[in-house]
């Protein structure tokens, strides 16, 4: 085990409040929220790297930043002693602790200054600290590669679905006349997720367990996120809830959201493996018939298009929350290509969707590993030197 000293957050940087934004002019500089940048400005409120932790909000969502950068009063900004800690250490280990534990607020969860000073941080030596950082860097930066891969990968499959069937560029930029108008049920199945119980959820697997698929693992405008909410159900549990066992080529859609911040309503995931997740309620399974030619990436470029998902918005149910039914999901039009047309641009896309998904699954095992080494490397029951990535 490495040697290491326990000592308070306000032993090794001191925590200032970030400030509002509303002045700024238009620059270079970004300004951060919680839930990132949000817009670039004219002025720096620090010059050294950060790690930025939310004061209200999720708690959990922290933030390690290069100089220079603003950061708003929702978040929490640190002026870190270089002699002592590393930033890129420091972040990695508050990453570990659940900070959502020291909420203090009521209706909103929140932090304070006191709070956060008390937290206790294992320092190895500055050295140890560097060395632990890379380790976990190398990791994250991996993911991040493979993000940016995906990215540029549904870009290109995007523009392709605009070309084809929204511009209909190929085919003399008018829709042929026997493309058919139909409705989404007539090319997919669908279903809803299962109501669980939260009682009924583990937070941790337990013996054979699927992954329980839920609204928190659909990116905002489409796609799937590996690392998203974490429960379990166990197998021996499902033997009468099969239908809702996830199958890859699977289109997972998000039927709520919150009245004053759509973000996700209507938007879709694919399912890249067989048999190791079960949907959650107020999230519709997609899965396509076989009819048509019509694979899972059209339906996937369909469902997160901007005139479908407009469409598809303006028909939701508006209260508290606002919420798609079934039925409106189902009624969706959708004007469908003869099956050959369907065919050659699977053919086309189809492969792109593919490495999509392995790289999708390469990130759910990288951050599996590390966040096993993470508490490990942290509390020195893990010696750096051990460890190749």
């Amino acid at each position: 085990m490495q040697n290491s000293e326990k000592v308070k957050l306000m032993d090794i940087c001191t925590i200032k409040y970030g400030k509002d934004h509303k002045k700024l002019g238009e620059g270079n500089i970004p300004a951060y929220g919680t839930g990132g940048i949000f817009r670039y400005v004219d002025q720096s409120i620090h010059d050294k790297k950060s790690v930025l932790i939310p004061r209200k909000g999720t708690l959990t969502n922290l933030f390690l930043v290069n100089p220079p950068f603003w950061t708003v009063d929702t978040l929490f900004w640190t002026d870190i002693d270089l002699n002592l800690v590393d930033p890129d250490y420091l972040y990695y280990n508050l990453k570990m602790k659940n900070l959502g534990d020291l909420n203090v607020g009521t209706a909103v969860p929140s932090l304070t200054t006191s709070i956060l000073n008390e937290v206790e941080i294992d320092l190895p030596s500055l050295l140890n600290q560097k060395e632990i950082a890379k380790t976990l860097i190398c990791l994250d930066n991996k993911i991040e590669v493979n993000k940016k891969i995906n990215y540029n990968l549904l870009q290109q499959a995007q523009c392709l679905f605009n070309s084809w069937f929204v511009e209909f560029e190929p085919f003399g930029g008018i829709a042929p006349d026997n493309w058919i108008p139909m409705l989404l049920k007539d090319v997919v199945d669908f279903s809803n997720g299962y109501a669980f119980r939260s009682k009924e959820l583990l937070t941790a697997p337990e013996g054979e367990c699927y992954h329980v698929f839920k609204q928190g693992h659909i990116n905002r405008g489409g796609g799937f996120i590996p690392t998203g909410t974490k429960s379990w159900y166990p197998r021996s549990s499902t033997l009468s809830l099969q239908k809702y066992v996830l199958q890859k080529g699977d289109i997972l859609m998000a039927m709520t959201d919150m009245k004053d911040n759509v973000a996700i309503l209507g938007n879709t995931a694919i399912m890249g493996v067989n048999d190791q997740y079960i949907v959650n309620q107020r999230v519709g399974i997609l899965r396509c018939n076989g009819k048509f030619g019509i694979s899972y990436p059209y339906i996937s470029l369909l469902t997160n298009s901007n005139d479908f998902l407009q469409d598809l918005r303006s028909r939701a149910n508006s209260g508290v929350q606002v919420n798609l039914s079934s039925n409106e999901i189902k009624g969706s039009k959708v004007l469908v290509a003869p099956s050959n047309i369907n065919i050659k641009f699977n053919n086309i896309v189809g492969p792109l969707f593919e490495m999509m998904i392995q790289n999708d699954l390469e990130n759910l095992r990288l951050s599996e590993i590390r966040d096993v080494l993470l508490p490990k490397l942290m509390t020195g029951e893990l010696n750096i030197s051990e460890i190749k990535v």
